[in-house]
């Protein structure tokens, strides 16, 4: 009907399709993967913060602090900081913040 059709066919643009499916498939579990990395990377940065204002207590109170809820009492951290985002919950002894 017309001359000089320029287009891509049905069958181009399927392979098309077909090529980028087969790379989205091969990108996403390496995406997924780093999820839990980056939940293990931030816990240990919430860690070294809610270590930092329990030498801060320390500095300003003159004694170690006892637990997790006395930095929260005296506001120093937030009751959301209690927690990773990958459930560990924080803890204190002595002075120092573990999971």
């Amino acid at each position: 009907m017309f001359k000089n059709e320029k287009g891509f066919t049905l069958i181009e643009m399927l392979v098309v399709l077909l090529i980028i499916t087969v790379l989205i498939l091969l990108i996403l579990p390496g995406i997924g993967s780093k999820t839990s990395d980056m939940h293990a990377d931030g816990c240990e940065a919430l860690k070294l913060t809610v270590q930092s204002q329990a030498d801060m207590y320390e500095l300003e109170e003159g004694s170690k602090v006892s637990s997790i809820d006395a930095l929260v009492d005296s506001g120093l951290i937030n009751e959301n900081q209690k927690t990773c985002k990958n459930g560990d919950v924080l803890t204190i002894t002595n002075g120092v913040v573990s999971e």
